[in-house]
């Protein structure tokens, strides 16, 4: 039997409930029962109440049952709409507004208000309009638990007890009554079965509309007027726009099934309406003058989008296959087709187009979501700046068991109205293939539906059948509007299937016969729709079978003419994208004194009336001076290479886990007035000319912080951007970020990124988690010049390590390991010559020993130099040299080789380092040590250890001395 859209089956009737309905846990998972209650339905209520709301004392619902208004299982909804009147009566409806307002029953109120006596037919008529009020916000609460939302359940949406007429003590016999209905439908009053067929139309039918848990009633009655709206059919152009998007989708996998049979591609069949709906987000965008839409997404169904969506010609693709991809391209060793990003030009049918991009992303699913919202970020950013018109749509696809499984989806959804992080609104989109890998929703989730997370932040959430493409598109268009209406993320939830397994090659009726019988026997989307299409009238056979074959027709010449080219390549041997012999192009990092003082003036000129905390100002005071008496901290360092950053017309952004303040109270970056609490910002006093700067306290989150600030990178290469982690120890919570975008995003897709990390990093007794960066772990992805990895141990140095890092032509990401105790040291600071002067030093030689008598040389980075020097003045030792390794990546090999020729060939070469033996840089430069001697160089460090310090302070000092002496013995 074809389909029937956008109707109930003929019956008319709801499915009746059931005493106790088990509810299979695909798509989701759900036990709804109609048994007693073990905890009295008063009682449970008053919990509740005392729970959540301290204003009523006890169940409005309960306060009815002696007026003859028990609702019974359905009391829940009382006391929701009680709770929305206490907080704002407009937000209910009239009906309910009196209800509440009565502190007697309806017909009682009446008396007492002397009206004329009313029959006792009208008193109970005026109570079930309380219950027919009461029925409409249920379906409107919970009608998307019965919708048709499943493309392959046995029949239509699972009956809900508590959404029967007689669960608000309505009865068949009251089915053709009048009862008013305070404009539903945009009328006074219908009859109850009027009512229901409404309901079911609205909230029952392909579409469930979640949207009652939004907290804003003016989002919720937005969004209640566009579903209880009746929707027009589509015309023949719009239907015939439909169809050929299906058939391209489904023509694309048919076709890569056929011609490359047992290959890899995480096809998108049983999905397709996905390339309909991404076609209605761009085609809304478009009309409403938008310049760009960025997709992030994993890899189902990605090489579908890329064909469709962003225009990526069909012979790229099928190179791919072929394995015939020129390695020397500018995408480095590469990655698997289903990984790449792309870009292109969306164009409709008028003419008018559309930037869209899909951004590259790795096997860890969601963690593109992040990185696409730092893209568009920073185009918006960008926008803004520059003056021009339109914005940038952001939409990102899930997949069922990653939107509910991975935690980074809820970092990304809590970031979403963030300062530092909002977009406008996201449209997401799941593909709910309703299975993981082979796990089912019983076992990948305990929520209801894969997209419960999406609640926490009052997001609207439409459940669409994915085999109604008009639905779909339906959806698409109301989540493209309650976006550009209310700034906010929408989720979009299109329930379909997997045709094949995980991949092509499995078998998933191992773990799953019963749902892929039902699947194999199961026409395509596209044969679905086109049967209703013809059997409706609308249009015929031979339109639709000749826009199908025409799309096959263009993929078999694209196929014919990469096999001809394909045999006619060879791949070459593999390279690096860049030289890493190649010297890179030097920029002048110096400033001039009248700049710095620029600077640093505008730290304490604040605006008129405006009082600085009392703690800080002191420490304002201090950078004036400081100039003068040539001991520059490190904040002041950090102010000065932004602030002329600024001034040079570099935009910069700083952003990270109390970053403006510092965690070690340093920076002070934005001021709080100490009555006002009005904010000044003193780097962006520098003039008109100065660039823009960002300063933004972040989440208390890693991994979706990183990735986002890693995708603000790549779409602002101008600008410098950094990420601070509280505590370098804490930058483990985004390895994946680390490994699979900063490190490697290079070589496996030529995208190459400036982003900053700063790293609070060093062993001051502090604890195993406040510690240490993990300086070996970014060591060890170390290759191909990929990235700078610095330890630096002066303020002067750090400054022009930042002004490097944003003024040089060749972006590479930086790890900065920042110090902690080191910021506030007399011993740790610069002179102003140091930053008019010179440029950054990758190693900082020792000029303060005879290099002739120096039979110790012993190498370091950061902080225990400081304690090394310490020592070797206290006990007047002149025979040991101390040279500072200020960069650890690239290893400065030259500079390294200079300094060791300063000493005599029989000196000894020591490796100090504060981490255990098995961390920190020994592993990485003590072969390179040995590389220049030509001879073994010792460690000196703590022991191997799993962890990173001790949790002993006293245990920690006595080390710290140890490790001191032993690098003197």
């Amino acid at each position: 039997m074809p389909r029937t859209y956008g109707r109930w089956p003929d019956t008319g009737e709801c499915p009746a409930p059931t005493t106790d309905v088990r509810r299979r846990r695909s798509p989701r998972a759900l036990r709804v029962t109609s048994r007693t209650p073990t905890v009295p339905a008063v009682g449970r209520s008053e919990l509740r109440k005392k729970a959540i709301h301290t204003v009523a004392s006890q169940s409005r619902a309960a306060e009815a049952a002696p007026k003859g208004l028990d609702f019974g299982i359905n009391e829940w909804l009382v006391d929701e709409q009680y709770e929305r009147y206490l907080h704002d009566p407009d937000s209910v409806g009239r009906t309910w507004r009196e209800f509440f307002a009565s502190p007697v029953s309806l017909p009682a109120q009446r008396a007492e208000s002397h009206e004329a006596p009313a029959p006792e037919e009208s008193g109970e008529s005026a109570i079930k309009a309380v219950r027919v009020a009461a029925l409409i916000d249920a379906y409107r609460a919970r009608g998307h638990l019965a919708a048709d939302t499943d493309p392959i359940s046995n029949g239509h949406g699972t009956a809900q007890p508590d959404l029967d007429i007689t669960a608000f003590g309505l009865r068949d016999d009251d089915l053709d009554a009048e009862f008013a209905v305070d404009g539903f439908t945009g009328r006074t009053t219908m009859t109850l079965r009027s009512v229901l067929n409404a309901l079911r139309e609205f909230y029952c039918r392909s579409v469930g509309t979640e949207y009652m848990h939004i907290r804003d009633s003016r989002e919720r009655l937005w969004v209640q007027r566009r579903t209880e709206s009746a929707a027009a059919r589509p015309d023949v152009a719009e239907q015939l726009q439909i169809l050929y998007r299906l058939g391209a989708a489904e023509a694309f996998e048919t076709f890569l099934q056929t011609k490359y049979v047992g290959q890899k591609r995480y096809s998108l069949e049983g999905g397709e309406s996905a390339i309909v709906l991404l076609d209605a987000l761009l085609l809304r965008g478009i009309r409403r003058g938008m310049g760009e839409a960025v997709i992030g997404m994993a890899h189902r169904g990605r090489l579908n989008v890329l064909a469709n969506i962003i225009g990526k010609s069909y012979a790229d693709i099928f190179h791919e296959f072929e394995d015939a991809t020129d390695v020397r391209s500018v995408e480095g060793s590469g990655d698997v087709k289903y990984h790449l990003g792309a870009e292109g030009t969306y164009r409709a049918l008028d003419g008018r187009s559309l930037a869209v991009s899909v951004v590259a992303n790795p096997s860890h699913l969601e963690v593109v979501g992040p990185v696409a919202q730092g893209v568009v970020r920073a185009k918006q950013d960008r926008a803004v700046r520059d003056g021009t018109a339109g914005s940038v749509l952001p939409i990102v696809l899930h997949g069922d068991a990653a939107f509910a499984g991975q935690g980074v989806v809820s970092e990304t959804l809590n970031m979403s109205q963030l300062p530092g992080y909002r977009t406008g609104g996201t449209v997401h989109v799941v593909i709910n293939n309703q299975l993981g890998f082979t796990t089912s929703p019983a076992g990948g989730r305990s929520s209801t539906y894969a997209t419960d997370v999406a609640r926490s932040v009052d997001a609207p959430i439409l459940h669409v059948n994915g085999d109604d493409p008009e639905a779909v598109v339906r959806v698409a268009r109301l989540a493209f509007d309650y976006r550009e209406t209310f700034h906010k993320d929408v989720v979009v939830d299109l329930i379909c299937y997997r045709r094949h397994g995980h991949s092509e090659v499995d078998d998933p009726s191992i773990t799953q016969p019963a749902m892929y019988d039902r699947i194999n026997d199961r026409p395509s989307v596209r044969t679905l729709y086109a049967e209703a299409l013809i059997d409706r009238g609308d249009i015929g056979e031979r339109q639709v079978e000749g826009a199908l074959r025409d799309y096959q027709g263009h993929l078999e010449r694209a196929f014919t003419e990469t096999r001809t080219l394909s045999a006619a390549r060879s791949p070459a041997p593999e390279h690096a994208v860049d030289d890493p012999n190649a010297a890179p192009s030097a920029v002048s990092t110096a400033i001039t004194e009248a700049t710095a003082r620029h600077i640093v003036a505008a730290q304490t000129d604040t605006p008129e009336g405006f009082t600085v905390h009392s703690r800080v100002a002191p420490q304002l005071r201090r950078r004036a001076a400081m100039l003068d008496e040539g001991t520059i901290d490190w904040a002041t360092a950090e102010s000065l290479a932004i602030g002329s950053l600024l001034m040079d017309g570099v935009p910069v952004r700083l952003a990270g886990q109390d970053s403006r303040r510092g965690t070690f109270g340093q920076r002070h970056a934005v001021l709080t007035d100490r009555h006002t609490g009005l904010e000044h910002t003193p780097l962006r006093s520098l003039g008109s000319g100065a660039a823009e700067l960002a300063l933004y306290d972040s989440s208390l989150s890693e991994m979706g912080a990183l990735a986002f600030e890693y995708g603000y990178s790549l779409a602002r290469p101008d600008a410098l951007v950094l990420w601070e982690a509280q505590f370098g120890d804490f930058a483990d919570g985004a390895q994946t970020v680390i490994d699979e975008y900063i490190s490697s995003s290079e070589q496996k897709w030529g995208q190459r990124s400036g982003l900053t990390l700063l790293l609070p990093h060093g062993l001051e007794g502090q604890g195993p988690d406040h510690s240490s960066g993990r300086i070996e772990r970014f060591l060890q992805l170390c290759a191909q010049d990929n990235m700078t990895v610095a330890l630096p141990s002066l303020p002067g140095n750090y400054f022009h390590l930042l002004r490097d890092q944003a003024l040089g032509h060749h972006k590479k990401p930086l790890v900065v390991f920042t110090p902690k105790s080191m910021l506030r040291s007399k011993a740790a600071t610069s002179d102003l010559t140091e930053f008019t002067d010179g440029a950054f030093r990758a190693v900082v030689p020792d000029d303060t020993v005879d290099a002739g008598r120096v039979r110790r040389v012993l190498f370091c980075s950061g902080k225990v130099f400081f304690d090394l020097d310490a020592h070797r003045r206290k006990a007047d030792l002149a025979d040991t040299a101390i040279v500072r390794l200020e960069q650890l990546y690239p290893f400065p090999e030259e500079e390294v080789a200079k300094e060791l020729a300063r000493f005599p060939a029989a000196a000894e070469v020591r490796w100090v380092q504060e981490e255990a033996r098995n961390q920190g840089p020994w592993s990485f430069v003590g072969p390179r040590l040995e590389g220049l001697t030509g001879r073994s160089a010792a460690c000196v460090s703590r022991p191997e250890a799993p962890a990173s310090a001790v949790g002993s302070a006293r245990r920690h000092a006595g080390e710290q001395r140890d490790l001191v002496l032993a690098a003197f013995d």
